[in-house]
């Protein structure tokens, strides 16, 4: 089903009744049929607010959603098809499993009622596709939180929805299970094909199961795209800051002649821009350990990770406090052991914005 929102605004009156606050502000956007798509942002950006919309458990202050041709913009939540899935589990204690999964089935009516049989048999096969149908006959409190989380997608899949809307669903759950959970949403989205949109505030998830990802600051969109296309090509400072863990490395710079100066020193090409301050991204990968390199930082630590080393860096033109420089530990060597410590620079992980707008600035990519 696909999902379109038009010129979407949701305004809300302020705390101290003198004025208004925009929660989305001139939303617009398609969501293609069977996608997953990943509303992505800060607290307070307006995701959560946009999928309440959708689902129709806030009333737009202006602009229309579109299910497929089907203008509901005016429709009831219970009449619009969608499935909720909210941080919070809200399963009855006193349901099992099956009861818990079939109560959205009972409140169906006229010719969509079901009887008893087939209510256990949509909610049977539910439980099978999120792999509890084992434990049908538990009660929340004897489960797992990962179990329980299960139980509240299946309960959400048994209506069959148009759109699945999912609201931080893994927030209450410890790293582990949010890892596996997150794979099994993929997973079950793409076995029934159903139109999902996913709000978190958590990049890595976003960016690790959606088809797209949609960044919101402030009720605004800052960038729609691929989420390693977005990652890769920043619309804005904003976003790069956004994205990433360890989170991007931001400098003051400046580009004269063709070339990007950090400080004095000269550290790479970067045809196409005019001479200008500019600020400069370097993603933590994007270093190379090179006693020769043309960047300099002040050494301050070195985390061994395993697969990578971190290396922990002071440089006076840091807006984002220390740096932070991603290598592979099959990599380091005496150079890594100096106060001083060189890299080179990848081209293709820096990113340059203007000083003014903190729009990115696009250039020829190359080398010194």
């Amino acid at each position: 089903m696909k999902v379109v929102l038009q010129n979407l605004t949701k305004k809300f009156a302020s705390l101290d009744g003198a004025g208004e606050v925009i929660a989305v502000n001139d939303f617009n956007f398609e969501i293609p049929d069977g996608k997953l798509i990943g509303l992505l942002g800060p607290s307070g950006c307006g995701k959560s607010t946009t999928l309440n919309l959708i689902s129709g458990l806030e009333t737009a202050t202006s602009g229309k959603i579109f299910f497929g041709e089907d203008d509901v913009t005016d429709l009831p939540p219970e009449n619009r098809g969608v499935g909720l899935v909210f941080q919070s589990y809200a399963l009855y204690p006193h349901m099992t499993v099956l009861q818990n999964i079939m109560f959205p089935l009972q409140n169906f009516k006229g010719k969509d009622r079901l009887s008893k049989e087939e209510m256990v048999a949509r909610a049977t096969e539910a439980a099978k596709l999120v792999q509890i149908e084992k434990l049908l006959n538990r009660k929340p409190a004897e489960m797992s939180g990962g179990q329980q989380q299960r139980v509240a997608i299946a309960r959400a899949l048994v209506k069959m929805p148009r759109v699945l809307l999912l609201d931080e669903p893994l927030s209450n759950l410890d790293a582990r299970l949010r890892l596996q959970t997150r794979e099994e949403i993929r997973r079950i989205q793409r076995e029934t094909g159903i139109t999902t949109v996913f709000v978190t505030h958590d990049q890595e998830e976003a960016m690790s199961i959606s088809d797209m990802i949609v960044v919101m600051s402030a009720g605004v969109i800052q960038q729609i795209g691929r989420p390693q296309d977005v990652y890769d090509n920043p619309a804005n400072l904003f976003v790069a800051k956004f994205l990433g863990t360890p989170a991007i490395n931001v400098l003051e710079a400046r580009v004269e002649n063709g070339r990007l100066k950090i400080g004095e020193e000269d550290v790479m090409a970067v045809t196409g821009i005019a001479d200008q301050e500019v600020y400069c991204g370097i993603r933590p990968e994007g270093f190379v350990l090179d006693e020769n390199g043309p960047f300099s930082v002040k050494l301050r630590n070195v985390e061994v990770m395993g697969r990578d080393t971190s290396v922990v860096s002071t440089h006076p033109c840091s807006l984002s406090g220390d740096l932070r420089s991603i290598i592979p530990s099959e990599s380091r060597g005496e150079a890594i052991d100096d106060d001083t410590v060189r890299f080179s620079l990848k081209p293709f992980k820096v990113r340059l914005f203007s000083k003014t707008t903190e729009e990115a600035l696009p250039f020829e990519e190359g080398r010194l």
